[in-house]
């Protein structure tokens, strides 16, 4: 038999790093974001030896291991290690040799969700290999658990949510780990005004997401007011681009998304740098109206809004800096299993 899973990666549109815990315990985050036709795969193989094969395909990554009821967490695939290790403590996995092979659209660190998303299609190709019934909320928060507790890596809540649920979705954080995931009723021809108008470009750069989250959740703990009042400002932030989505004032997003990454870049010190300001004021003069660095930031996709006509010139300027625009749609589904 074979299981398989898919879950799409995400776009933020606003509100990104409210969803990180202290802040979000103690003030409440808010974080808008769409799932787009990029995903993460997973697929477990039954074998008739008694091994365990991990491969990543998109990092050329491979190990052969014995079977063992707990995997050595040794900086190698750690991310499905980590999830074999969860499902095998709490659900008791059959002694038995099985593949289980990864992909991801885009590389890992270039800020669309992609370690988080992984997380979620691991979990989703066992619940159904092992028939595990789990809400999305349940799935969702099951991922958080293993990335954060177990695997101890930084990081916000947004992006299981996000490749749990699918689609265009307003969600709220607050103390306790509580999430609440409002999704939104959006006209068809407002998203596809908004596909057509959002233009997403790759830097060719990945960065250490977990370096500038945790400088970003120090700067809470210390009660840096610059840092906490950015933070404020993004869940404003958030409210506001939910508002002109849904109202259909689309020209709006550019402004709510420039507000959005000047109020940013005062989270922590290297979510933004030289290389991309530069990009960023070379996109807004060929007619972007607004953009942000998506994810933690420091390198990877950007995101920019361009009204009217103007994406063809943004894209032809985005070209000469040897970046890659990167072809999307919005997609309303999220985590998706099956069996062959």
């Amino acid at each position: 038999m074979i299981f398989r899973s898919k879950a799409p990666l995400r776009i933020g549109l606003a509100g990104g790093g409210t969803d990180v815990s202290p802040y979000s315990d103690l003030f409440g985050g808010a974080i808008l974001n769409a799932t787009i036709s990029l995903s993460a795969y997973a697929t477990i193989e039954i074998l008739k030896e008694n091994k365990i094969i991990l491969q990543a395909i998109d990092r050329n990554e491979a190990q052969s291991l014995d079977f063992e009821k707990e995997l050595q967490l040794d900086g190698k695939l750690n991310l499905l290690k980590g999830v074999y290790n969860r499902i095998q403590k709490d659900y008791d996995l059959p002694t038995g040799g099985f593949r289980l092979t990864t992909f991801v659209d885009a590389p890992a660190g270039s800020g669309l969700g992609t370690s988080s998303t992984l997380v979620v299609a691991i979990l989703g190709a066992f619940k159904e290999m092992l028939k595990i019934f789990l809400t999305e909320y349940e799935t969702a928060q099951y991922a958080y658990a293993i990335e954060r507790d177990d695997l101890q890596l930084a990081g916000g809540k947004q992006d299981q949510y996000a490749a749990t649920f699918g689609g265009v979705n307003f969600m709220e954080f607050s103390k306790d780990d509580k999430v609440i995931v409002n999704p939104l009723r959006i006209k068809p021809q407002h998203l596809h005004e908004l596909e057509n108008n959002l233009v997403l470009y790759y830097t060719q750069t990945t960065r250490d997401g977990a370096t500038i989250i945790t400088e970003q959740v120090n700067n809470v703990n210390k009660k840096n007011k610059k840092s906490i009042e950015a933070m404020h400002q993004l869940k404003t932030q958030a409210n506001m681009m939910k508002e002109a989505l849904l109202k259909g004032r689309l020209d709006e997003m550019g402004e709510i998304l420039d507000y959005g990454f000047k109020q940013k870049t005062l989270m922590a010190s290297n979510i933004s740098n030289d290389a991309m300001e530069t990009i960023y004021a070379a996109a807004k003069k060929a007619g972007a109206t607004g953009g942000k660095i998506s994810g933690a930031g420091g390198g990877g996709f950007m995101i920019f809004y361009c009204p009217g006509n103007t994406r063809h010139n943004v894209i032809e300027v985005l070209k000469t800096f040897g970046g890659e625009v990167k072809k999307y749609s919005f997609v309303d589904y999220g985590l998706t299993t099956w069996s062959v």
